[in-house]
């Protein structure tokens, strides 16, 4: 039977202890560090060579649905009741209502250096120390808002001008589309200012901290933010009923993204799984 993920908002104070013991059981054992070092080995950008899975491509929210699922199977073999709970950013906006609160992820990181003082995901808790990451920092950080320089979460308007897109994805397959539900939903844009940045990535903006960058799967709020993220595409696989996942067949020789993208029955590294056999997970989860 297909199990229940649910907006964090709504989770009972037990709900949220047994969410967040089995996420720092998971990170006793060592499991949760892996699964930050994948993320850094497939945050892989437009300029580099190589294929490009995990992100500024079609495969970006294929590839962060496995992620996702992977990391629920090691807490549910802790507590089989746990699922990953979603943040809905475009209800819960204030840096003070869920996720944000004590019992669950903690606050804002203090004004010195950001990081986070409250909550089981403190340093000072003695549970969380960061051990891989891009700098050599060992606490969490967040900087929610971005004061000094104001980012605002994306709205439900915005959303929505993602989710009415008819078409998955359109070539070049990139992050310079902009057409395709894809990129309007992993926020890709043109120029330096955050209001290039859409939906997905501008809550990693928002958040700030450790949630910006490959090394953000550090911050617990990673997987509520994917969890949004993959309710957005389960959402629009039924709004429009047989569009699905492109381009449906690898780029040709000569084309600028042969070898660079995931076609919908080609292999989705790191894993034996094909973008095709990831769009219906009905079998497996739900939405409340």
């Amino acid at each position: 039977m297909a199990y229940v993920r649910r907006d964090a908002g709504t989770l009972t104070r037990a709900e949220q202890r047994r969410f967040v013991t089995a996420l720092l059981e998971v990170k006793r054992r060592g499991q949760y560090d892996e699964f930050v070092r994948m993320h850094i080995e497939y945050f892989s950008a437009d300029g580099e060579h190589g294929l490009r899975a995990a992100h500024m491509a079609p495969s970006f929210l294929p590839w962060h649905r496995r992620f996702l699922l992977d990391l629920e199977r090691a807490l549910r073999r802790v507590d089989p009741s746990v699922t990953v709970p979603y943040w809905d950013w475009t209800r819960d906006r204030r840096t003070t209502s869920a996720p944000w609160t004590a019992h669950l992820l903690g606050g804002d990181g203090r004004r010195s250096d950001h990081q986070v003082m409250t909550g089981p995901f403190a340093y000072r808790e003695g549970n969380w120390t960061i051990k891989v990451n891009v700098t050599d920092r060992e606490f969490l950080t967040r900087d929610l808002g971005r004061p000094h320089d104001p980012v605002r979460l994306p709205t439900k308007s915005e959303l929505e001008r993602a989710l009415e897109d008819p078409v998955y994805d359109v070539t070049p397959w990139d992050s310079t589309v902009t057409r395709g539900f894809r990129n309007k939903l992993e926020g890709w844009g043109t120029g330096r200012s955050n209001t290039a940045w859409r939906n997905h990535n501008r809550v990693h903006g928002w958040v700030g901290g450790d949630m910006l960058g490959g090394a953000s799967v550090n911050d617990p709020v990673f997987w509520l933010h994917h969890a949004f993220i993959d309710l957005q595409w389960y959402r629009w696989q039924r709004r429009h009923r047989g569009a699905g996942y492109l381009p449906a067949t690898p780029p040709r020789r000569g084309d600028r993204q042969h070898g660079r993208i995931v076609a919908r029955h080609q292999n989705l590294p790191p894993w034996d799984v094909t973008p095709a056999e990831l769009e219906d997970v009905g079998r497996i989860y739900r939405y409340a």
